[in-house]
């Protein structure tokens, strides 16, 4: 399988987890590479659901090794009650490893974001108030604490009382030094066996020859650089992402696959062109269970969008997509694919930069037949219903990569390999 990246070609939530836990049991390490605990991967084994926030979703396979790299932002508290419930279910997490160069997302984080989005009134983001935006800032802005230092009680103390003094004069926020520091050394010591050096790791891994999957969260349209900004995550989700927060080179890397719905999502605030309101919409949110794994919200849903598309595979240089959710349209009598926008009298192919555009374009459709057949029992690709086999032609039609893998059901096993 060699060294392959996993991204979400959509506005995230597009079921990247269960895809990584698939793709896990052909390689060596999983490796995630951002984002925080306001991503959740969740996957299905026997009806039982694990919902992952910062353990990549390779866990639930025993003798994998599990590596959250540097670019990702940790909240301490988050991935030790991770760690403890798998324990309390039976999975051993001996084979985890986590950055000592990644950054903390400290409690002062989450209260800054309440107060942002508060401050920005209408023009809210809907973030998941899990302090991650913050906790980037802090590392961009050189103040941020990383994992490394919950191990070393002199330099945790230096940094906090510098934090602590400008959240003050900033926010007005009065914080105890002493709780903040007591709390954070035992979480460092609590996790002081997982903590490496995970970029020497995953390069030792690949120079013996190992299989290496890179699994990221969110969406390349919630990227920092590359989405609808300023309704986006604080990171880079997109495949560019991986080099720097992992600590390898682009050359290291040899497929970039892209996961999409058969229909899109989205959660929060933000431009959404092919939104459907109304029945429709309510039918593929009830019908696809759509609503958010880490906070419970529902999500927009809205018609395939081959403009979204054609803009992950560029960006990503993605080599093949994955489709999700194939039964959720199972009883539609008509399927809509947008190909095209129309901004006042043009024309638009491709995604539009300037958020005017995105913000009042309108979708343009092509119609297709519904199959109004039940997927979800499929067990080989030549037996779909050929209306079914018609609409993801059209998919690979308007991105212009295969389909290798679609999902057809909630479990583990209802995936099926394309020709």
């Amino acid at each position: 399988m060699s060294n392959t990246v996993i991204v979400g070609a959509q506005w995230g939530d597009e079921g990247k987890g269960k895809i990584i836990d698939f793709l896990a049991k052909k390689v060596d390490a999983v490796v995630r590479f951002q984002g925080g605990s306001n991503a959740g991967h969740t996957v299905v084994v026997n009806n039982e659901k694990f919902i992952f926030h910062l353990i990549p979703s390779g866990i639930l396979h025993p003798g994998k090794k599990c590596i959250i790299g540097n670019g990702v932002v940790v909240d301490p508290k988050i991935l030790i009650a991770e760690i403890e419930d798998l324990k309390s279910r039976g999975i051993k997490v001996d084979d985890l490893y986590l950055s000592s160069q990644a950054h903390i997302v400290m409690p002062y984080h989450m209260e800054i974001e309440r107060l942002e989005e508060e401050q920005r009134g209408e023009g809210k983001i809907g973030t998941t108030k899990r302090g991650i935006g913050p906790a980037y800032t802090d590392k961009i802005a050189r103040r941020g604490i990383r994992v490394a230092d919950l191990l070393e009680r002199e330099t945790l103390t230096q940094k906090l009382k510098i934090n602590l003094e400008f959240l003050k004069n900033f926010y007005g926020l009065n914080l105890s030094l002493k709780n903040a520091l007591e709390e954070y050394l035992q979480y460092g010591r609590k996790l002081k066996r997982y903590i490496t050096d995970t970029s020497m790791l995953v390069y030792e891994l690949m120079r013996e020859g190992k299989n290496v999957l890179f699994e990221g969260a969110q969406g390349t349209l919630l990227d920092v650089d590359h989405g609808t900004y300023p309704y986006v995550t604080s990171s880079n989700p997109t495949a560019g992402g991986v080099c720097t927060g992992v600590g390898i080179g682009p050359t290291r890397i040899d497929k970039v696959l892209g996961v999409a719905k058969a229909y899109v999502t989205r959660v929060g605030e933000g431009p959404f062109p092919t939104e459907i309101k109304g029945e429709i919409g309510e039918i593929l949110k009830n019908r696809g269970k759509e609503y958010g794994s880490t906070t419970g919200r529902p999500r927009r849903c809205g018609w395939f969008d081959g403009v979204v598309l054609r803009y992950a595979v560029r960006i990503n240089g993605l080599d093949g997509l994955i489709l999700t959710k194939l039964d959720v349209l199972d009883t539609l009598d008509k399927i809509k694919i947008c190909v095209a926008y129309k901004y006042k009298h043009q024309v638009i192919r491709e995604f539009p930069s300037q958020p005017r555009i995105w913000q009042e374009c309108e979708p343009i459709y092509e119609e297709m037949e519904g199959w109004k057949e039940d997927t979800s029992k499929v067990t080989r690709s030549k037996d779909l219903p050929w209306k079914a086999k018609k609409y993801l032609k059209k998919i690979e039609e308007e991105g212009g990569v295969p389909i290798h893998l679609l999902s057809v059901g909630p479990q583990r096993g209802d995936l099926l390999v394309l020709d």
